[in-house]
């Protein structure tokens, strides 16, 4: 596995946290808000607060996995078997 430099820690992950807090809060205020106006943009609104709730989850992920170390399926997959035999659980191999 190679080791990125990380100047400060945390490196740029700070920006996926950031961006995730602002689309949760944009969703919540959205949702709570309900609808007004044209009726006819309502599936339109309901798919933007939707996809408000699925960005801020997506974007949480990938910055709490890359801010772990995990930067591919290999680190995964390394992390998986590190997890497996730290609680002493057999491989499917």
């Amino acid at each position: 596995m190679e080791k990125v430099a990380n100047n400060g820690g945390g490196g740029g992950y700070w920006w996926w946290a950031a961006a995730s807090g602002v689309q949760l809060v944009w969703g919540i205020y959205s949702f709570r808000k309900g609808y007004s106006g044209d009726s006819r943009l309502m599936p339109l609104k309901a798919f933007g607060v939707a996809s408000l709730f699925v960005g801020a989850t997506a974007t949480a992920t990938v910055g709490t996995l890359r801010a772990s170390g995990i930067h591919s399926v290999k680190d995964a997959i390394e992390a998986g078997e590190s997890i497996r035999s730290g609680l002493g659980v057999k491989g499917r191999g």
